[in-house]
């Protein structure tokens, strides 16, 4: 599998039943719980498994034994993450703590208003990133381009049920319409936010190295970013302990039009932010194509 198939797991039900076991009974609980489903997935996702094994074996050069351990430690971290996000994003704001590495580069773009790019990836806890920042700014300008590819039954659910914030949603289309929403927010002085490290079947690619070893990477993001007369930032969101993240944002140089430019900063910053938090880098298939010649 040389790209993400875009698909996720998990249906309504499930969520349902987690969403009233976190509210009823805590974020210590369902920690608990997930001890046990993270165990399950350490057994029985062959394919996924794989992947992350070749991540810390061949990607960062750990043992065979210390790899296979931190396949559970992944899914363990992943699923403490999309507990935070749930809780976070349901009324649990308050439980959570932050601090900030780089802020003021967020800062000097909303004090101008001419608006900008964010790109992250999928490290870390970033979708998060919004209810923190309102407590810093009064933001009604951020959008984050998406693909929205859970079930529309969940999404439904999870739209009833979370805290309103000023986050708005870029949905890709195939009828490329949503590079219009695009400029129109950034014509309006606001943040668009991209993930930087995940392409869909079909879609424009570019290469780069990345942890000792060439991947593909989406073209859209760099090319529109390089295309753009504005800043780009570079921004992660990174559990710390059980119930407190840190911001780290860095401002991207590179020369106009130069997409592959700024794709080698992005792998750069990546790899420092990687090598940080090993256990935070969910990108669970052959993203290195490793894989692909067994």
């Amino acid at each position: 599998m040389a790209e993400w198939e875009g698909q996720s797991r998990g249906n309504l039900l499930g969520y349902k039943i987690f969403i009233f076991l976190l509210r009823k009974l805590g974020i210590g609980v369902a920690y608990f719980v997930l001890r046990f489903v993270a165990f399950y997935y350490f057994l029985f996702s062959f394919k996924s498994s794989k992947c992350i094994y070749q991540y810390f074996h061949k990607r960062l050069g750990y043992s065979p034994v210390k790899s296979i351990l931190n396949i559970y430690s992944s899914y363990y971290t992943l699923g403490r993450i999309l507990i935070d996000r749930v809780a976070i994003s349901t009324g649990l704001r308050e439980k959570f703590t932050y601090t900030h590495d780089g802020i003021k580069y967020i800062d000097d773009l909303l004090k101008e208003g001419q608006g900008g790019i964010l790109i992250s990836g999928h490290v870390g806890n970033f979708e998060i990133a919004h209810y923190f920042l309102e407590n810093r700014y009064n933001i009604n300008k951020i959008s984050m381009v998406t693909t929205r590819d859970e079930q529309q039954s969940i999404l439904d659910y999870m739209d009833s049920i979370v805290v309103k914030s000023q986050l708005d949603f870029i949905l890709v289309k195939d009828d490329m319409s949503h590079i219009f929403e695009i400029h129109s927010a950034l014509d309006k002085g606001g943040l668009v936010v991209f993930t930087g490290d995940r392409y869909l079947p079909g879609t424009k690619t570019l290469k780069a190295s990345l942890l000792g070893k060439e991947a593909e990477f989406p073209l859209g993001p760099y090319l529109l970013a390089s295309r753009l007369n504005m800043p780009v930032l570079f921004v992660y969101v990174m559990k710390e302990t059980r119930k407190h993240y840190s911001l780290y944002a860095r401002k991207a140089n590179f020369k106009a039009r130069d997409a592959q430019g700024l794709l080698n900063e992005y792998t750069q910053s990546m790899e420092w932010i990687i090598k940080k938090y090993p256990l935070q880098w969910f990108n669970f298939f052959d993203f290195w194509k490793d894989l692909k010649k067994e």
